[in-house]
C-alpha cells in the first residue's frame, strides 16, 4: 500500500488541484468585484438588486456548459444558486446605503 506521505503521483494530483483552488479564488474575487459594482449601480439608478430573468437564462446557461463540460449541471445549478444568492444579498446591501 502506498504512503500518502510519499506517493509522488497523488502529491502532483493535489499540486494540481491546489493550483485549481487558488484559480477558482481568483476568479470568484474579480466575480464579486464586478457584481458590486453592479449593485451600485442598481442602487444609484434604482434597479431592483435582483432580475430573475436574467437568473433563470443565466443557470439555463450555465447547465448548459455543465453538461458540455461533463460537469454534473445539478451540482453547477446549486453553485450558481448561491453565488446569485449572496450577489443578490450584497446589492441589498448596497441600496440601503
Amino acid at each position: 500500500m502506498n504512503n500518502p506521505a510519499t506517493d509522488t503521483q497523488l502529491a502532483a494530483f493535489r499540486r494540481s488541484i491546489d493550483n485549481i483552488d487558488a484559480a477558482l479564488i481568483h476568479i470568484l474575487a474579480e466575480r464579486f468585484r464586478i457584481t458590486q459594482a453592479v449593485g451600485e449601480y442598481k442602487a444609484q439608478t434604482e434597479l431592483p438588486p435582483a432580475d430573475p430573468d436574467r437568473e433563470a437564462k443565466q443557470i439555463s446557461r450555465l447547465r448548459k456548459l455543465a453538461v458540455e463540460a461533463d460537469l454534473d449541471p445539478e451540482f453547477s445549478e446549486k453553485f450558481i444558486r448561491f453565488v446569485i444568492e449572496e450577489v443578490i444579498r450584497h446589492h441589498h446591501i448596497a441600496r440601503s446605503k
